[in-house]
């Protein structure tokens, strides 16, 4: 990562969830080019989507570290994800990734999405 910018960890993330992406990390077959990026896009029922994922870097992003997970997040994203807490869901009814964010002014049902 030489000539990357580092940013302060603007996330954090559940004992759950750091055991659940690392138990993806060490699947089979995991590319370990990629790094887990924390995001939003536009769309979802309030407006914006959160984004948890495997990607590749590029120039926009910022890096951090979570309990030795290398993470990647647009650096204009932060407005909206700065203080969120990941976790991870493994319930038979509820089963997945959920997202807690102080700065959404309003969520949906599904919990994916938000509104700032």
């Amino acid at each position: 990562m030489e000539g990357t910018l580092n940013i302060t960890v603007p996330v954090s993330f559940t004992g759950n969830a750091v055991t659940e992406i690392k138990r993806l990390m060490n699947a089979e077959g995991f590319d370990t080019t990629q790094l887990l990026r924390v995001g939003v896009k536009g769309g979802g029922c309030t407006g914006m989507t959160y984004v948890l994922g495997f990607d590749t870097p590029t120039e926009k992003d910022g890096h951090f570290e979570v309990e030795g997970i290398s993470c990647i997040m647009e650096k204009s994203h932060g407005i909206y994800l700065t203080g969120m807490e990941v976790d991870w869901q493994g319930g038979l009814n509820s089963r997945g990734f959920t997202f807690k964010n102080p700065n959404a002014s309003k969520t949906c049902g599904c919990g994916t999405s938000f509104a700032v």
